[in-house]
């Protein structure tokens, strides 16, 4: 444990170099590039290899998960330090810095439990205060401004950072931190772009119940670490992104959804018809799900840098989360019930037939989508409705929603199976009901 804990300093200490970017300028990678040269050729064996050593290090008798981080940050500095170059210095402190750190603050916490809920906490609280230290170090190289108006700004970039890193690391190898910090400098660089407007009690209420529904979802089991981290990246970035009726629609979705998969689960694992892995979902069946609205939000925030009309990114959401909702239900709940009809020829079938479908589960969809629909289009006096035109904008994304959950099991029907996955479908669905949303609502 102590040389976990050793190695987890050196690798936070190599990533604390990227705060000397600015004041290094075109010399900035010069570091990285140093320990990368003297970890491969003058660290082969001894005491200092065995600390710093990563499984697989040892068979090949080379540092290389230390040498693959310090190459990537390197040239990750190495590109923010061009002339003119377009990766902001604030991107790639903020990325080396959440992963550095992040594995520091998962190893302290490893020496109480061996919980994966604490360990992914740690590593994101550890990952999240250094990428903030590292953005505010390189404002102040810089001149830019560090005030009340700003950082807020930079405490949304460090969380997503963090938790970008911590969900990325959960889906490669733990020693791929070069990957890691790659992806995460590209994610802060696209925040950086959109410029959203972050208030303090906004960022503050954001982080702590996403955060708080994070850990609800992991503790009933209604998703897995990889999938609660997905869920609370999307609805971070529904909330500060587009605002708090877009974080309520979604988190609709997640909470009912989640719910719903669990309702009566012994039941429908004996049907045939349970949510696999104990009903938990994983990053794949989330951004299936909510892929489309993720893009809808992105672009909700880039409309007016792109001179484009907002509204019908705001369409696009409530349809494809009227979707997710639609279909979610109408498969958990109609699964429950004898009788199923094939969609494409009514005839009965099995259940848990791929486009199957039952009155009960296509009043349970209907009934999920009218409450996207309400929220999406509801408004009230704190928060700015997702779509605009009150009962009718409502009525068009249910109609989306039942348009949506009617395509998932068609496309079911025809085309789910060995090549073509469950999760595929359901994106499919969910652009469907995008699409529908915004046709109808062009024309409302």
């Amino acid at each position: 444990m102590i040389r976990r804990l050793r190695r987890a300093s050196i690798f936070a200490a190599v990533a604390a170099l990227a705060v000397l970017a600015p004041a290094l300028g075109t010399a900035a990678a010069v570091p990285f590039f140093a320990v990368a040269g003297l970890a491969f050729f003058g660290v082969r064996d001894g005491e200092w290899f065995e600390t710093l050593a990563l499984p697989g290090d040892r068979e090949a008798e080379r540092l290389y998960g230390l040498v693959s981080f310090a190459v990537a940050a390197g040239g990750l500095a190495l590109f923010a330090s061009l002339p003119r170059a377009p990766l902001p210095y604030e991107a790639f402190a903020a990325a080396t810095l959440a992963v550095g750190a992040g594995r520091f603050g998962r190893t302290l916490v490893s020496r109480r439990t061996t919980d994966e809920f604490p360990l992914v906490a740690g590593y994101v609280a550890a990952g999240t205060v250094a990428a903030l230290a590292g953005q505010i170090a390189v404002r102040l190289q810089t001149g830019a401004a560090v005030d009340a108006a700003t950082v807020p700004l930079l405490v949304f970039l460090a969380a997503a950072a963090a938790l970008t890193a911590a969900l990325v690391r959960s889906l490669v190898f733990a020693r791929d931190a070069h990957i890691t910090t790659i992806l995460v400098a590209f994610v802060v660089w696209g925040f950086l772009t959109l410029d959203p407007t972050v208030s303090a009690p906004l960022i503050a209420v954001g982080l702590a119940v996403t955060g708080a529904l994070g850990y609800v979802s992991f503790a009933i089991g209604t998703a897995s670490v990889a999938g609660m981290l997905t869920g609370v990246v999307a609805a971070l970035l529904a909330v500060v992104l587009g605002g708090v009726g877009w974080f309520l629609t979604l988190m609709s979705f997640y909470a009912v959804g989640g719910l719903a998969s669990k309702y009566r689960f012994d039941e429908k694992a004996d049907r045939g018809v349970a949510q696999e892995n104990e009903g938990a979902r994983g990053t794949g069946n989330v951004l299936a799900n909510s892929a489309v609205a993720l893009a809808a939000v992105v672009g909700y925030a880039a409309a007016p840098h792109a001179a484009i009309p907002a509204a019908p990114f705001g369409a696009a959401f409530a349809g494809a989360t009227a979707t997710a909702m639609a279909d979610t239900l109408s498969s958990e709940i109609g699964g429950l019930y004898d009788g199923p009809r094939l969609v494409t020829t009514l005839r009965r079938v099995e259940p848990g037939t791929d486009g199957a479908i039952t009155w009960q589960g296509e009043l349970a969809g209907l009934t999920g989508a009218l409450l996207v629909g309400a929220l999406a289009a509801g408004g009230g006096p704190v928060l700015d409705p997702v779509v605009s035109g009150g009962v009718a904008a409502g009525a068009v994304v249910l109609a989306a929603g039942f348009a949506g959950m009617t395509v998932d099991s068609i496309l079911g029907a025809l085309i789910e199976g060995e090549r073509v996955g469950n999760q595929a479908v359901n994106f499919l669905a969910t652009l469907a009901g995008s699409v529908v949303a915004v046709a109808l609502l062009t024309v409302v």
